[in-house]
């Protein structure tokens, strides 16, 4: 069992930089693929970025490359995602998740977050 819990959303003007992180409960971190997922008002559910359980592989959506960056820190059960250059369009819900294997496919995750709003004013 995983427990996550997300921090660090809110509102903030376009350009900015903003840091979400995901705390998870449990000996087993390392042991997960950790993703970022998003949802914007009336769209589904759409993959951002994910991470190995050693941290030493990482995936992004195209619409957030070069801008967002994953990271974790197993010592402390807890990623990040490192938001810079926001635009409007990147205003969504945004969920962290747990899979035992790396993976885009929301599908994939069997553990999740309640999420945190971030908004981005133009």
């Amino acid at each position: 069992q995983v427990q996550l819990v997300e921090a660090g959303g809110g509102l903030v003007q376009a350009g900015v930089s903003l840091r979400l992180s995901c705390a998870a409960s449990g000996r087993t971190f390392s042991s997960y693929a950790m993703g970022w997922f998003r949802q914007a008002p009336g769209k589904e559910r759409e993959f951002v970025a994910t991470i190995s359980g050693s941290g030493g592989t990482t995936q992004y959506a195209d619409s957030v490359k070069g801008r967002f960056t994953i990271s974790r820190d197993n010592a402390k059960n807890t990623v990040y995602l490192q938001m810079n250059s926001l635009k409007p369009e990147d205003t969504a819900v945004y969920y962290c998740a747990a899979a035992l294997l790396l993976s885009s496919s929301s599908g994939r995750y069997g553990y999740w977050g309640q999420g945190t709003q971030v908004t981005v004013s133009s």
